[in-house]
C-alpha cells in the first residue's frame, strides 16, 4: 500500500557520507520535530535525475527554507558512497543531505518501489516528492512512470 497523506512515515534507516565516512540517520530522527521536503529519484546520475530534478532543489534551496522548510533530502536506491559523489559532483554542499536507501527498504515501506530491471537498473524508487512536518505527510506529488511534472522545487514552493 503506498504512504498517502495524513500518514506517518515509517520506521526505517538510511545512510548519508560524512566527512569521517558512512553514518546512519533513522527515519524518526531526520523527521522529528522538523518540516522536511523530500525528494525521491530512480537513480543518481541518471539523466532526468541529473540534469532536471536534483538541480531544481539546489537552486530552489533558499526559497524553501525562507517558507519554514528545515531539510531538504534527497533519497535514492543507491549506496551512501554514490549518493556523496552525485551530491559533490551537482553542488550540493550543505543545501541538500543526500540519503543513500541501498537495499530499498524505506522505499518498499512507502510503497513507492520501481520495478526498473528491464532498463538494468534493478528495483529503484518512484520519482516522488513529499512534504514531511513532524514524521506526518502533509503533501505527496508521485510522478507517472517516465514523467518529471510534479516533484520539482518548484512544485514544491507553490505547495507551501
Amino acid at each position: 500500500m503506498t504512504i498517502q497523506v495524513g500518514d506517518k512515515v515509517p520506521s526505517a534507516t538510511l545512510k548519508y557520507l560524512s566527512p569521517e565516512g558512512p553514518k546512519e540517520i533513522t527515519t524518526d530522527d531526520l523527521f522529528r520535530g522538523k518540516k522536511v521536503a523530500v525528494f525521491a529519484v530512480p537513480g543518481a546520475f541518471t539523466p532526468t535525475c541529473s540534469q532536471r530534478h536534483l538541480p531544481s532543489y539546489v537552486d530552489k534551496a533558499a526559497d524553501l527554507k525562507a517558507k519554514g522548510v528545515d531539510t531538504i533530502a534527497c533519497v535514492a536506491v543507491n549506496d551512501a558512497f554514490v549518493m556523496g559523489a552525485w551530491g559533490k559532483e551537482r553542488g550540493c554542499g550543505d543545501k541538500i543531505m543526500m540519503l543513500a536507501d541501498g537495499s530499498g527498504d524505506f522505499t518498499r515501506a512507502l510503497g513507492l518501489e520501481l520495478d526498473a530491471r528491464k532498463a538494468g537498473l534493478g528495483m529503484r524508487s518512484q520519482r516522488y516528492s513529499m512534504l514531511v512536518e513532524d514524521g506526518t505527510v502533509k503533501a505527496l506529488n508521485i510522478e507517472a512512470p517516465g514523467k518529471y511534472e510534479v516533484s520539482a522545487a518548484e512544485a514544491m514552493l507553490k505547495g507551501l
